[in-house]
Formats: structure tokens, C-alpha cells, sequence
């Protein structure tokens, strides 16, 4: 079967990851963390990308995020963060070469389904990491902004977020109780393979929306609905 090159849609959410080369650190301070956080807020707007959620782990970012009508605009982004990172790198530390693996991995995700499903699994990083036994205690995620009953001043507010009650105090406590559900090992699987495999966030009827706007059918193993928060 022939690979299917990488799919990227306008105004879809993305689920992303880049790793550092040969999964070397790439952030080794403090600084270095509030450096990346300051370009991608900087060049999510340059780029017409709308960042819902993100999560900065020592050596890779989860992103999610959705470009808008030009799709070019994603990997302008991608290509924008890395090589700034890799510039202040290299000056700190008097050295030349990459920092990135040249190639990121995305997925394109299901709004309705799975939207709050990938938000919860990139906020949920350094809990599976146990660098922490709370994502709330954890710095370089999305997941205080995104519970701050008074906004964030910069991340954008996700469909599936919005959706989850009338005003930021009631959304903020239903997505503080999703966080604390168990996530099933379907659901866990269903996004690292998508995510691995270039494949789809989303169900059977999300592969048939997209076979239909691309012309391609990009099936997926292991598919199965995710709880969402007002499930029990």
C-alpha cells in the first residue's frame, strides 16, 4: 500500500508532536520553556494558527492546533518554533546542527468526539510521566490557563471546551471532572496510534467526512468512542 503523505485540513484541530533529534533535550531550563511559549504565542497569530492546548515535555511538544483557511500556515509554524529554538540553542551553547527531528507527527482530530479527548491526553503528559501527580502542578501545560475561570489572555477556546457549559465557571469545573475520569486504554491507544501512523483522531463516520473532503480513505485500527464529560 502506498504511505499516504501527511493530511492537514483548514480550520481542523491537529494533534501534533515534535521530538528532538534523537529524542535529545531540548529544554533544559526554565528559560528555555518560557522562550518557546513566547514564540508560539507570538507566531500562532503570524501564522493564522489557532493553539488550543500544548504541552512542553524535556524532549518533545504536544500541540494542539488548527490553521486556519491556508493550511500552509501549520507547518510555517512548526518550522518557525524550531528553528527559533534551535538558534538560541546553538548560541547558548556555542554549538551548530539541529535540535528537531526534521519531520513532526500530526493528526487530524475529530471535533465533536475527540477534541476534549486529545486536550485531556496532552495535559495529562507529565501525570503518565510521573513528573507530577497533578496536572494542575505541572507549569509548561495549557491546563491552568484553560481552567482559569478569567480567560487566558492568548490560548484559544477549543469547540469541544466551549460547549461544555454556559459560562467559564461551569466549563472549567466539567473540564476539571473530565480530567479526573479514567481514560480507557482504547482511548489512550486510539491517539498514540493516529498520532504515530499519520491516521485520524475520530471515528467511523470522521473517516467518511474526510474521505469525502479528500478524496482519500484513511482507516484506522482500534477505534472506539472516547467518555466525554458528561458521560459517566
Amino acid at each position: 500500500m502506498p504511505r499516504i503523505g501527511r493530511v492537514v485540513l483548514p480550520n481542523y484541530p491537529h494533534h501534533v508532536v515534535q521530538r528532538g533529534h534523537n529524542r535529545q533535550v531540548v529544554f533544559a531550563a526554565d528559560e528555555d520553556y518560557r522562550r518557546y511559549l513566547a514564540d508560539l504565542r507570538e507566531l500562532k497569530d503570524a501564522f493564522g494558527v489557532k493553539v488550543y492546548a500544548y504541552c512542553l515535555m524535556t524532549n518533545h511538544v504536544h500541540l494542539l492546533l488548527a490553521p486556519g483557511d491556508s493550511v500552509a500556515g501549520l507547518g510555517q509554524l512548526m518550522k518557525a518554533l524550531a528553528a527559533r529554538a534551535t538558534r538560541y540553542r546553538n548560541r547558548l551553547e556555542g554549538r551548530s546542527g539541529t535540535l528537531w527531528e526534521s519531520r513532526y507527527k500530526s493528526s487530524v482530530v475529530q471535533t465533536d468526539t475527540y477534541l476534549l479527548a486529545c486536550s485531556r491526553y496532552i495535559e495529562l503528559n507529565p501525570v503518565r510521566a510521573r513528573m507530577t501527580s497533578e496536572a494542575g502542578d505541572y507549569p509548561w501545560s495549557s491546563y491552568r490557563e484553560r481552567i482559569n475561570t478569567a480567560g487566558s489572555n492568548w490560548l484559544d477556546v477549543d469547540p469541544g471546551f466551549l460547549a461544555l457549559g454556559q459560562d467559564p465557571i461551569e466549563r472549567s469545573a466539567r473540564y476539571e471532572a473530565f480530567m479526573k475520569q479514567a481514560t480507557t486504554a482504547d482511548e489512550l491507544r486510539l491517539i498514540r496510534e493516529a498520532l504515530q501512523r499519520g491516521q485520524l483522531t475520530g471515528n467511523s463516520r470522521f473517516v467518511d467526512e474526510i474521505a469525502h473532503i479528500t478524496g482519500i480513505r484513511i482507516e484506522q485500527r482500534g477505534q472506539g468512542r472516547p467518555r466525554t464529560c458528561r458521560e459517566k
